[in-house]
């Protein structure tokens, strides 16, 4: 099923029944709360909604606590990431490829919705970067999980652009603050429940202007999902609504040589097979 967050007289959730017939139904008033209830819906009843005429909001609009995000996890993006010496997390090319999650945040406040502009930093950062990711949202709270159970501690998966300042991501030395500028989360268009996706075989494609830049595979994780639930959960307990952005493939600007980093009026368009499409115009 796929969920949405709306504005519609007030915030709203409502399931996306037919896309192309334009139509969902009303759920609740609060994502957080239907992730909550992980597999007890609300009942779909009233008359139907016009997708097209309604305010789409991040399926999260303010997650309940900092995103948790996986740094390196792909294996031609951690060459690239290496290579480009702005990785503070590798002493040198022996370290490329990590041997643990490299686990970092993202502040909830810099969460935008689909369709909304990223506000250029405009004397902050001029090295600003995307970063196409699969998101994995939890449904069942826990601690301790164990690989062999963590599915079904999911509840569903969206798309996430990890936006990033990387002349900030280097001068601190580590990523909240180059990660974390206002509105530097791009979230959506909607959120998926886990029976409808096969995670570990999903393409992951980005544009620039229409120019595709990423194009890659879950299946090249170097952790899986599993192994970055049963991580997380070692020691920190997940909640429902926690967010973890599972890491981006190759072709970030600073993969290129000179490194294309973005600037305003760029478009930034990312597709994750069955999740829908996520655009949004640096401004």
């Amino acid at each position: 099923m796929k969920l949405a967050s709306i504005y519609d007289n007030g915030v709203a959730v409502a399931a996306i029944v037919d896309e192309k017939a334009d139509t969902l139904f009303p759920l609740g008033t609060d994502m957080l709360s239907v992730i909550g209830a992980f597999g007890a819906f609300p009942t779909m009843s009233g008359p139907g909604l016009r997708l097209s005429k309604t305010e789409l909001l991040a399926p999260i609009p303010r997650p309940r606590r900092n995103i948790f995000c996986v740094g390196k996890n792909y294996h031609a993006h951690a060459h690239e990431f290496t290579k480009s010496g702005f990785d503070s997390s590798a002493k040198d090319a022996s370290e490329t490829i990590p041997d643990a999650p490299i686990i970092f945040s993202k502040l909830p406040d810099c969460v935008i919705a689909d369709g909304a502009p990223i506000r250029y930093p405009a004397g902050v950062s001029d090295k600003v970067d995307y970063e196409a990711e699969l998101a994995v949202v939890i449904g069942k709270g826990g601690r301790g999980i164990r690989k062999a159970d963590a599915y079904d501690h999911v509840f569903g998966y969206m798309i996430v652009n990890d936006m990033t300042a990387r002349d900030l991501q280097s001068r601190h030395k580590q990523w909240l603050i180059g990660k974390s500028l206002d509105s530097f989360c791009p979230m959506g268009p909607w959120l998926v429940t886990a029976d409808e996706i096969e995670p570990a075989n999903l393409g992951v494609r980005c544009w620039v202007n229409g120019e595709l830049r990423q194009n890659a595979n879950t299946a090249d994780l170097i952790f899986d999902i599993p192994t970055l639930i049963e991580t997380l959960s070692a020691g920190i307990t997940l909640y429902p609504g926690d967010i973890i952005a599972t890491g981006t493939p190759a072709g970030v600007g600073i993969g290129f040589d000179p490194p294309k980093y973005l600037k305003p009026g760029d478009e930034i368009a990312i597709e994750i097979d069955g999740l829908g499409r996520l655009s949004n115009v640096l401004r």
